[in-house]
């Protein structure tokens, strides 16, 4: 478990799960203010802006906190060397996953020009689901430098 268990595990899990959820929402919002964003949202039942800001930052908080919690526990099980790519790996296979779950479903029911808007879809989750990686990945290492120093 990486020297890192009890007590010191859940407050490094929330760090991590609070800094990569923030970014998940930030990088939602910049993305929900484009021009091609309000057409996505358009031909998915119309969607307010305000909407997709709000249900963002817990869509981010879970996906924060997953990524977080098997970057904690199975580190030295994740075949790259910097806890960065290591994060960003784990967020994509939440990529997949989520793909998988909500944008398949999402555009078989959705307009006639369905493969338009799932491409825009994965574009801004790609988008998302990186940041999200990275912002754990970096806090992960300032948390270990930190520990390494005591």
């Amino acid at each position: 478990m990486n020297s890192i268990n009890g007590k010191k595990f859940n407050v490094n899990l929330l760090r991590l799960t609070i800094g990569g959820g923030v970014v998940f929402w930030a990088i939602t919002i910049a993305t929900s203010l484009l021009p091609i964003a309000a057409e996505y949202r358009a031909a998915y039942s119309n969607w307010s802006m305000q909407t997709v800001w709000v249900a963002s930052l817990p869509m981010g908080m879970i996906i924060g906190c997953c990524v977080s919690y098997f970057l904690l526990r199975h580190f030295d099980r994740i075949p790259t060397e910097s806890p960065i790519s290591k994060s960003v790996a784990l967020s994509f296979v939440g990529l997949v996953i989520a793909t998988i779950l909500i944008d398949v479903p999402m555009s078989l029911h959705g307009p006639s020009d369905a493969l338009n808007y799932f491409l825009i879809g994965i574009t801004f989750n790609v988008a998302r689901f990186f940041s999200l990686g990275v912002a754990i990945g970096y806090l992960y290492q300032k948390l270990y430098a930190r520990t390494q120093r005591r």
